[in-house]
């Protein structure tokens, strides 16, 4: 006989922008951020007997957005999704479980003539700053992160040493671009309740700014031999910057750039140290992994 083993539903893609107005100043702060909630608990009976009377309704949810981002600060994002997830436990015996995901998109205040505009930004790239919480009443658990950060240089990488088979036509390079988009994810240890969230705030945005810090030093700054040799040096500087981080992982497409061959147009060398002109690549690329924890 059938059962239903899992099950989780809610709002999706709720936009949320918020403005917080400094009266002394006249200065304000932005925050844009497309907000998801997912409700588990005991729901089945809404799936195997139309049973309507254990469902709150997603408009209510995406009500509940709204009000929550109006009640409670949105920032850090991993302090409002935890105000937003504990509600619903506190509201509804019946659910145990609020999964709130988080985007916020990147608004930085210009600067004419020299100095901050009080209330003018300009849209700084697609990254986003994202958080991933799991309410439960036995806790809350965060994933912290970063995605969407392009980035490249141009010289500064290597690949070789790897294996060859009767497959390979790739080269070995001691000098190529270097291009991806940077994906992080940091995972805190549990805390127990809102009220222990509320005592790290300060941590949340001092991690998310040393995650990206170190990600773009050490993308910089190495010799890179390899993708995955980087990967795990930005890894275990995060571990090392924020003590109660449990692990990394991070995701990182290799965006390909290729040497045009153009000495068949009057002898033109483009090739090696005499490469200028390449071929930007929108696919296939490689896709590295890896999760660093600490042992």
């Amino acid at each position: 006989m059938p059962v239903v083993s899992a099950a989780r539903y809610g709002k999706d893609n709720v936009r949320v922008y918020k403005v917080h107005k400094d009266e002394a100043t006249g200065t304000h702060t932005v925050t844009e951020m497309t907000v998801c909630c997912l409700l588990e608990g005991d729901i089945e009976s809404s799936y195997t007997v139309a049973d309507n009377s254990v469902v709150v309704a997603t408009d209510s949810m995406k009500n509940t957005i709204y009000i929550k981002a109006k009640e409670h600060p949105v920032n850090p994002p991993e302090l409002y999704a935890s105000y937003l997830g504990q509600h619903f436990l506190d509201q509804y015996s019946h659910i145990h479980v609020a999964n709130i995901n988080i985007v916020v998109k990147r608004w930085t205040r210009m600067i004419i003539d020299g100095k901050e505009h009080p209330h003018s930004f300009y849209r700084d790239g697609e990254e986003t700053r994202n958080v991933e919480a799991r309410i439960t009443r036995q806790g809350i658990e965060l994933k912290s992160g970063i995605a969407g950060l392009l980035v490249l240089k141009s010289t500064g990488s290597a690949f070789h040493g790897f294996i060859r088979d009767e497959f390979t036509t790739l080269g070995e390079t001691w000098d190529r671009i270097l291009s991806t988009d940077i994906d992080s994810t940091w995972t805190w240890n549990t805390l127990p309740n809102v009220a222990a969230v509320e005592k790290k705030v300060a941590q949340f945005d001092k991690a998310w700014e040393d995650a990206r810090r170190i990600s773009m030093k050490t993308f910089a700054e190495e010799s890179s031999p390899s993708v995955q040799h980087t990967m795990y040096k930005m890894g275990e500087q995060i571990l090392e910057a924020a003590p109660e981080v449990k692990s990394v992982t991070y995701a990182l497409p290799n965006k390909h750039y290729f040497e045009i061959d153009l000495s068949w147009h009057k002898g033109i060398k483009n090739t090696g140290k005499d490469a200028e002109v390449y071929a930007p690549q929108s696919g296939p690329n490689g896709l590295i992994k890896v999760e660093i924890s600490r042992s």
